[in-house]
């Protein structure tokens, strides 16, 4: 089937799996990874690049699975999903993932009307397209978005954009995210807490060890330092670290 502008969706892979990370961990969710994105972090670990081919696993959790072509049909998405419903209807949510998955809003708009009516959205989100996020936050739940520190990115903090994205989804978002490492200096740390309490002062900030060799990238009392820094400016400050490599899961 050709391709329509705009309307198809670029995709990497659909699987079953626990949220590890930030609030909603251990949480079951259908995970939708779609390719493409408009930043290139220094320590991203995921392919976002547009392939020929996606994988969806052929039942939620299991190990065979079958490739389509990109892009995909928003209604062959949906029967999709229906599907891994019916094997499974105890998931929690579908976590669009990426990438950066508002990069495709345009056809986003098109599927997610549809897609929520199946399950609950929980958006992934880097939290620098803020004219995305208002069109699509009527069919979204939770917004989940990741701050992103220029130590730690190898880029300048777009300071801007997050302060714009954290008002527009201010009614949906749940947590906002920063990844951190050795790179990570304190004074962008109170930035960013500060960016928090006046833009989302309710939002639970989330410090997240950088993952290294499998295991979290700082020990113990440089994370206590470094919580008691941040809650100093926005109280509800958490540290939670990727789940997915500890459990050896997706």
């Amino acid at each position: 089937m050709p391709a329509t502008p705009g309307t198809e969706l670029y995709l990497k892979e659909v699987f079953s799996s626990l949220q590890g990370e930030g609030v909603f961990i251990g949480r079951r969710q259908l995970f939708v990874r779609l390719a493409q994105c408009n930043l290139a972090c220094a320590y991203c670990d995921t392919d976002y690049a547009v392939t020929a081919l996606w994988h969806a696993e052929e039942e939620p959790g299991g190990a065979r699975g079958e490739d389509y072509p990109n892009p995909a049909a928003p209604a062959f998405l949906t029967a999709l999903v229906a599907r891994c419903l019916k094997q499974l209807p105890a998931h929690h949510s579908l976590a669009l993932t990426g990438g950066e998955p508002l990069v495709q809003s345009q056809a986003l708009a098109e599927w997610l009307p549809d897609l929520s009516q199946c399950l609950p959205v929980y958006l992934e989100t880097n939290g620098t397209l803020p004219d995305a996020m208002e069109r699509l936050l009527p069919f979204v739940s939770w917004v989940s978005l990741d701050i992103k520190l220029s130590g730690t990115t190898g880029v300048p903090t777009p300071w801007e954009a997050h302060a714009a994205f954290l008002e527009v989804s201010r009614p949906k978002a749940c947590q906002a995210k920063i990844v951190i490492d050795a790179s990570t200096t304190e004074e962008e740390l109170v930035a960013a807490a500060r960016l928090l309490r006046q833009h989302g002062p309710d939002l639970p900030l989330i410090l997240q060890p950088r993952t290294v060799a499998g295991r979290p990238a700082f020990v113990g009392r440089q994370l206590l330092r470094l919580q008691a820094l941040v809650a100093s400016e926005h109280p509800a400050t958490l540290v939670i670290p990727q789940m997915h490599p500890l459990l050896d899961i997706r």
